[in-house]
Order: structure tokens, then sequence, then C-alpha cells
């Protein structure tokens, strides 16, 4: 069965929130509603319905006229298996000592590197984009600087990748990976128990430092948070708190042309930048507290 999508995008958050709802009173109903900062800089939002047949595109236009959206554009899907399609076609990347692969090319890890298994899941973290490579080599760096952190915390952990390459590499410190979405937290368990590091990743479903045992867990000596412009700007003051002195944050999720405007919050937060990666448009970001 094919599945239909209708798109569009206006200004604003609590508008596109507000043409999500209304989208619920459609007939046919959408089987599921999206509502997304667009990650462009821009400040507008998408707002996107999936459908098993065609959408009303009477209802639709009056959506989008009624809310101040640009016209839905309605496309067909042909019904694909995307998780196996995306584990056929991702080749293992690699991010200074980190190799990370599918359990289809397991038989191919090279000598010498630490191997971390992320298969494609519906959760943010392959490797293979900038932001989450960024945060690799970030790592890398520090590691062959030969820091020696305390406690870990991996915000926003996706796939828990960084919260696992940190466990690769210092095995006797406390690792804790959050996120706000359950379904990323249910990926995370999920890699974690493959790669062998149950009991040495926490996996905790929260917001930010938000869960009793975030709470109890600083000084961190590092803290990763890659996510976007909007949270990591919020998050500064709180996160920063929660570093010791001299430890670090390694930040990504933002535009490179983001990037200004988040390092003026994390300074202001008693940070400094000690290094930074552009990679394919995206910013990463490596702070230590003073």
């Amino acid at each position: 069965m094919a599945t239909w999508t209708a798109l569009t995008t206006l200004p604003g958050r609590e508008p596109a929130e507000a043409l999500g709802a209304a989208m619920e009173g459609m007939t046919p109903a959408p089987t599921g509603i999206g509502v997304f900062e667009m990650e462009d800089g821009s400040g507008r939002w998408e707002v996107g319905g999936y459908f098993d047949g065609p959408p009303d595109a009477a209802a639709l236009a009056l959506l989008a006229a009624a809310f101040g959206a640009r016209p839905f554009a309605v496309s067909d899907l042909p019904e694909t298996d995307w998780v196996a399609k995306v584990r056929r076609e991702l080749a293992p990347v690699q991010a200074g000592r980190f190799w990370l692969h599918g359990a289809h090319d397991a038989h191919r890890v090279p000598e010498g590197v630490e191997p971390l298994l992320v298969e494609a899941a519906m959760a943010f973290g392959t490797g293979h984009h900038g932001t989450t490579l960024g945060c690799l080599r970030a790592l890398d760096r520090l590691v062959a600087r030969g820091e020696a952190p305390g406690p870990v915390a991996d915000l926003g952990c996706g796939t828990a990748v960084l919260a696992m390459a940190a466990a690769r590499v210092w095995p006797e410190v406390p690792i804790y990976a959050s996120d706000i979405d359950a379904v990323a937290v249910e990926v995370a368990l999920a890699n974690v128990a493959a790669n062998g590091l149950a009991g040495r990743v926490r996996v905790l479903e929260a917001a930010g430092l938000d869960h009793p045992e975030l709470q109890a867990a600083p000084p961190f000596r590092l803290v990763f948070a890659n996510i976007l412009k909007g949270p990591l700007i919020e998050l500064a003051p709180a996160v920063s708190a929660a570093i010791a002195p001299g430890g670090w944050a390694i930040l990504s999720g933002l535009l490179a042309e983001q990037r200004d405007e988040v390092t003026q919050a994390w300074e202001a937060a008693g940070l400094t930048v000690d290094g930074a990666d552009e990679i394919a448009g995206w910013a990463t970001l490596c702070l230590q507290k003073s």
C-alpha cells in the first residue's frame, strides 16, 4: 500500500502546532502528523501528514489558507522497507579512531580501531551526518590530548553513538545517555546492548538534565549535546553549571551560520571555544569550562 504525504511550511511554532492539531480532524484522518522546525535558519516550521490514501485536497487548501501556510505539496510514496534499504546502502564511517558500521559490515572491521555497531533505525546518529561525525572527531582529539574525564553525559543521544564512543575509550568512567524521545531511548538501549556496553552506558528518557540520575551525577567532565540551535542556547546555563572546572562540552546540531549565536550563549555561561569544525555546512564546537 502506498503512503501519501502532505507537506507545507509556515512561520512560527504556535501556528505550526495549531495547524498540525487541525489536521487531525481531517477525513480521511492522517495516520501520523509531524511538526518540525526547519534547520535552515529561516524560522519556518514544516508540518506534514501521512495518509493511507489520497488526502482531501480541498480540506488541505482551506487549512493552508486559514493558518497562513504555503500550499500543501502532496505526493505518494511506494511501499519500501526503508530501514533495510538504508542498511544495504550505508557504508562504514571512520572518525578518528572510531569505525561505525552496520551488522552487514561487521566482517570488514579493520585492526586498530574502536568499532561501533550502529544500525539504521528510527533515531538520529549513524555517523554519516556531519554533526555526528564532527562530534566523534572532537572526541577523538580530546582523547589524543590525554583527557581522562569523570562522568560523561550525551544529551539528546539519538542512537547513543557518542555515549558508546566515550565508553569505549574511557571504560572506567560513568556514561549517561538521555533523549526526550521514547523511540530514541529504545534504539539507544538496543545499540548499547548490541555493542556489549550494557551496564556501562546508562540510558534515560529525559529533556536536558531533567532526570534525578543526571542531576545527581555532576560534575561532568564531558557533555555532548548534538541537538538544535534553540535547545543548545536554552540549555547553556544549566549544562555549564553541571560541568566541572576544566571540563568540556562538545556541541553540534547547528548550521555553520548559527555557530556565533550558540558560541555567545555558551561563552556567557562560562565556557571558551577550544576548537570548531565544519562538515557539509554543519558546525561542531568544542568548549572548555574555565
